[in-house]
């Protein structure tokens, strides 16, 4: 099975898989589910994107199964893909008729805080307004503006960039780092409204036309809230203590943010070893896994994390 990564198609999430006969499976990942599998050597590539309209996509399989060569995709893969010529749309780029009708729909402008205080701004079509915070693992979120469309909603959020210095991209890692050890949940409702303001400000000064402004707070997903929330006294939170290049894992999800999920570790007998672990289940997305009775190995220096 090759991981597509965590699909928020609803609030509760899932493992998203496509089998070697092309068909797609979802593995809910529940708080209490139980996942054990072996990963193979080798990222994959994921196929293509193909674009017909606001509502409408198509995943295309790679048709020689090749490695991934740039991020997720070889490079013939790439060079298909509707998805990656959105991002220079708003600066006069050429985009098939599928993809401009997507993009000619209105667009939310956001801005995503997650555990450390880091802020970023983004953006997020109609249908996905909700969806696309909760792909991101924010802890934190404010809409800001609606915009006409997609062209508009970029350029704002290039403005949002150039004058207040916000980033629109926060690493994986460093958003797995900030959960083991999350701040406050005020200082960050604080940070973001503080940010929101901000841009706002700057926004309503503009000249520009085709968006409003609007004062709207992203609810965070109820299973994402454990793992978002700084830990009880006395517990006990650690980085996920193997990588998902390879070998077995076994692991037992009690929340998830993004693609980050705090899990237990079962051993042979299903019993949980002291403490939690985040692990970012990002790192699966292209890597070919088979499902069994595996547990995750504890290294030799296990007593060092405790």
């Amino acid at each position: 099975m090759l991981v597509h990564g965590i699909a928020w198609d609803s609030s509760s999430p899932a493992l998203k898989l496509l089998s070697p006969d092309g068909e797609f499976t979802d593995v809910a990942l529940a708080p209490g589910s139980t996942l054990g599998l072996r990963v193979m050597p080798g990222v994959w590539c994921l196929g293509h994107t193909k674009v017909h309209g606001p509502g409408n996509r198509t995943h295309v399989p790679c048709r020689s199964g090749s490695p991934a060569e740039r991020g997720k995709q070889c490079g013939a893969c790439f060079a298909r893909d509707d998805s990656r010529l959105m991002h220079d749309f708003h600066r006069g780029g050429s985009v098939p008729a599928g993809l401009r009708a997507y993009l000619m729909q209105p667009h939310w402008l956001y801005l995503a805080t997650f555990a450390n205080g880091a802020t970023k701004v983004g953006t997020a079509s109609a249908p996905r307004k909700w969806n696309r915070l909760a792909e991101q693992g924010a802890v934190q979120a404010s809409y800001v503006a609606l915009a006409e469309d997609g062209r508009v909603v970029r350029v704002l959020e290039d403005l949002v960039t150039r004058e207040l210095g916000l980033v629109q991209q926060v690493r994986s890692a460093a958003k797995a780092a900030s959960l083991v050890e999350p701040r406050p949940g005020v200082e960050l409702v604080a940070t973001n409204r503080r940010h929101a303001a901000q841009v706002r400000g700057l926004l309503g000064g503009l000249a520009m036309t085709g968006f409003a402004l609007v004062e709207e707070e992203w609810e965070r997903p109820a299973v994402a809230d454990r793992l978002c929330t700084v830990r009880a006294a006395g517990s006990s939170r650690h980085p996920y203590p193997a990588a998902f290049d390879g070998g077995g894992h076994g692991l037992r999800v009690h929340s998830l943010s993004g693609a980050i999920a705090l899990v237990g570790l079962p051993d042979a007998e299903g019993n949980e070893v002291e403490g939690s672990f985040v692990a970012d289940l990002g790192a699966l997305k292209g890597r070919k896994i088979e499902f069994g009775a595996h547990v995750t190995e504890i290294p030799a220096l296990q007593d060092s994390l405790f």
